[in-house]
């Protein structure tokens, strides 16, 4: 169970943004760095910095919001992640089931990106398309792998909270450099080259993934105390336990309470997902050049980014995870705020530059005390189902939903309100589906914290 998490336990010491950045020198947590750096690199290049490649090629935005349903591999990452739970790769399974899961999958991430390179949007959608679904089915699974290696290989509460620091920094980092510097890439050679680029830097993670160790039982900081026995997936007991088990432990761990927070993760994010296939376009509409969106997002986007995560670290240690959890989701809905306005005011360079710092430091705060709380809540051995479980649930509303952001954009608002209002009217509107997600995450925050509490006091059976 996840008891080891609790907020009701304090911390060892008061930890400052130094502590969260000194960590990086641990072997394990560097290597959760390049692990995060991974995980985060081939996102984009199927999300929202494909769109703009799409766009550059003349396709309609509401091609580019269906198209984004590629997306949606990772919102039902669930569905096999019970596979890599159980199963143990021949040949390079001496590595450890967790390393080699995530060397299979960087595999398959690096030839998903190739093959879209060799074909190109001009080679027809339906094709460009299903190598996209390639990366992000292979993304998804490294992500599965990669949440299972951090959760497991945690041996204190500090330390999944730094590691969880860590892993949203890499990803950010890689964030960064698909939604920012690729602009750049693509200015001076062109879409095809950097996203081919973006193929060499996925070695990044499989030297991180050849170098790292295999989590143990007896150190982990969650379970540690009732570690999975492993059974054979092909036997009825062992697929049981495969695909049922981590839902059995979960609720066991929970109780009633999970059916609520598997809702609130849903609801965490989803002004972000829905808004997040019009970005691009709106900047490309709105005259802002790939030089100034790449310049911006390397610049203030970063500084933003890393105080953010900083931030998001310090509050997940220092307040617990529940009440960090509270904190962001006040700070979600505000980036599309900030593009609600831009919209009126064009492409000022100081309007862009604020709206991006505050997207950016919401995003990196929010997501790495999500990563956190998320990770709290699961059990050794089952981590890998019951993480992709709550990632799933984070995602899978949002990314649905965001499919018809081209033709609410397109189709409804732009022919009634004109082309830079109808984004406004868009933004605007994805923020307020904020403002309900807020009392639900307080509510389901605070009812966990209790239970935490009542556990603490008197530990037995989740009721």
């Amino acid at each position: 169970m996840a008891e080891a998490a609790s907020d009701s336990s304090a911390p060892a010491h008061a930890y400052s943004w130094r502590d969260v950045l000194a960590s990086l020198r641990r072997p394990r947590i560097l290597a959760m760095l390049a692990l995060g750096f991974a995980a985060g690199l081939p996102f984009l290049l199927t999300g929202n910095t494909l769109g703009a490649w799409l766009r550059d090629e003349g396709t309609s935005l509401a091609a580019i919001g269906f198209l984004s349903w590629v997306g949606l591999a990772y919102s039902f990452k669930y569905l096999w992640a019970p596979i890599l739970d159980s199963v143990r790769l021949p040949i390079i399974g001496r590595l450890g089931k967790r390393r080699s899961w995530i060397l299979l999958a960087q595999a398959g991430i690096i030839f998903g990106l190739g093959a879209m390179v060799f074909v190109g949007p001009q080679g027809g959608l339906v094709l460009f398309g299903a190598f996209a679904l390639v990366v992000a089915f292979s993304s998804a699974t490294q992500d599965i792998a990669i949440d299972a290696w951090r959760i497991e290989v945690a041996e204190s509460d500090e330390e999944l909270g730094l590691m969880s620091a860590a892993y949203q920094l890499g990803y950010r980092i890689a964030i960064l450099i698909t939604n920012a510097l690729i602009f750049n890439i693509a200015a001076a050679i062109d879409w095809s080259g950097s996203f081919a680029l973006m193929a060499v830097l996925m070695l990044i993670g499989v030297g991180a993934a050849l170098l790292t160790s295999e989590p143990q039982a007896e150190k982990a900081a969650i379970g540690a105390n009732a570690p999975r026995e492993d059974k054979p997936v092909w036997t009825l007991s062992g697929a049981f336990d495969a695909i049922i088990g981590p839902f059995i432990s979960f609720f066991k761990a929970h109780g009633r309470l999970g059916v609520l927070l598997l809702f609130a993760v849903s609801l965490y994010r989803l002004p972000d997902f829905i808004m997040g296939p019009m970005v691009n376009p709106f900047y490309g509409d709105l005259g802002l050049s790939r030089e100034m969106i790449g310049s911006m997002r390397a610049s203030v986007g970063l500084v933003a980014t890393f105080i953010g995560i900083a931030g998001g670290g310090i509050a997940a240690v220092r307040l617990g995870f529940s009440k960090a959890l509270i904190l962001g989701a006040f700070l979600v809905p505000a980036s599309n705020i900030g593009l609600a306005v831009m919209a009126f005011t064009g492409p000022a360079p100081e309007v862009f530059a604020t709206a991006l710092f505050i997207e950016n430091f919401s995003e990196g705060f929010g997501g790495t005390v999500l990563i956190a709380w998320m990770s709290s809540l699961t059990s050794f051995g089952y981590a890998a189902t019951q993480y992709a479980l709550l990632s799933s649930f984070y995602s899978v509303l949002g990314k649905f939903l965001k499919g018809f952001s081209g033709v609410i954009v397109e189709d409804s608002l732009q022919p009634a309100l004109g082309a830079m209002p109808g984004y406004a009217a868009f933004f605007a509107g994805t923020a307020a589906l904020g403002i309900p997600a807020i009392f639900i995450i307080i509510w389901t925050a605070r009812a966990h914290m209790r239970a935490e509490e009542r556990r603490a006091a008197d530990p037995g059976p989740a009721s």
